[in-house]
């Protein structure tokens, strides 16, 4: 839990400072989220991906100002490719890190996040059979 936090505090203060972006810690064990997720894959993930999208926003600010992270996303399309792809990368990875828990540390819907579940896919289960039947359908997905 306290890696978890750890990562969330991190994960807020790259999302709100300027400066060179980092790669943040996982927030819990590289097989924290086995068996949905494998070691190896959240290790390839992190460390290579993750990090790859980091050092690639970094070179593509080099030698100028990096805005924080949530104010690049407001012109990183305008700003080309380098920006739209990387900065992106680095903005869905953090939150996809922070999305995910170990099992048993996993929490449930607000009633106000379920009703609206509820009302526009039937329940949760559903939700998740529509949500990887669409990522399975899209190209690049990794579904």
């Amino acid at each position: 839990m306290q890696r978890l936090l750890a990562y969330a505090v991190l994960s807020a203060a790259a999302l709100t400072r300027g400066g060179a972006y980092e790669l943040p810690p996982l927030g819990y064990e590289y097989d924290g989220l086995e068996p949905s997720i494998d070691k190896a894959t959240m290790t390839i993930h992190h460390d290579k991906h993750h990090a790859t999208y980091v050092a690639n926003i970094n070179k593509a600010f080099e030698g100028t100002e990096q805005p924080r992270l949530e104010e690049l996303q407001k012109t990183a399309i305008q700003r080309g490719p380098a920006f739209r792809n990387s900065g992106g990368g680095v903005y869905n990875h953090d939150l996809f890190w922070l999305e995910m828990a170990p099992a048993g540390k996993r929490g449930s819907p607000s009633a106000k996040l379920q009703a609206a579940i509820d009302e526009s896919f039937g329940s949760l289960n559903d939700l998740k059979t529509k949500f990887g039947a669409a990522g399975f359908a899209r190209f690049g997905s990794g579904w």
